[in-house]
């Protein structure tokens, strides 16, 4: 659950990214998605628009999909999070990551990272989506590169349960 913070000084938060431990002391008004790469490391979370628009910063934070970069990394404190670098870590991200490359989905590969972790969150929740239940979770993304085409495909392909 995202916590209530009031405070000026550093505060220390503990969180489990990845499946890892990390505890770390930061300014209350530091982001999610600063925190996430400048304080731990992960650069695979990508930052946009910083407005929540673009999707590019998606990460789950306690299995739930949220834009890093309206989140304040205090608020995250005590929560498990998962980033496109933890993919591996489970079977709906490793093969949303083949589907990915076999159906050309990713190109310049920015908007890339928010996607997967979007689609891992809607996979865990729906199993067996239809394409137009697909595009509708996509649209919380901006894609310039790809035409959502490939992304659908790639999608659609992950559930099936084959990988051919």
């Amino acid at each position: 659950m995202i916590k209530k913070v009031e405070s000026k000084e550093k505060m220390k938060i503990q969180t489990m990214i990845n499946g890892k431990s990390h505890e770390k002391e930061v300014e209350p008004r530091k982001l999610l998605s600063d925190f996430l790469r400048e304080d731990v490391g992960l650069t695979g979370t990508h930052v946009g628009c910083e407005h929540g628009v673009c999707g590019a910063c998606t990460v789950l934070l306690d299995g739930k999909a949220v834009r890093s970069c309206l989140i304040f990394a205090v608020q995250a404190d005590e929560t498990k999070i998962e980033t496109v670098e933890g993919l591996d870590n489970n079977e709906t991200g490793r093969s949303l990551k083949e589907a990915f490359s076999k159906h050309h989905a990713l190109q310049c590969g920015f908007c890339t990272p928010g996607i997967l972790m979007s689609s891992v969150e809607f996979l865990n929740e729906n199993s067996q989506p239809e394409k137009q239940e697909i595009k509708e979770m996509l649209s919380g993304h901006l894609c310039r590169c790809t035409g959502y085409t490939g992304i659908v495909e790639a999608v659609q392909q992950s559930t099936d349960g084959n990988s051919e």
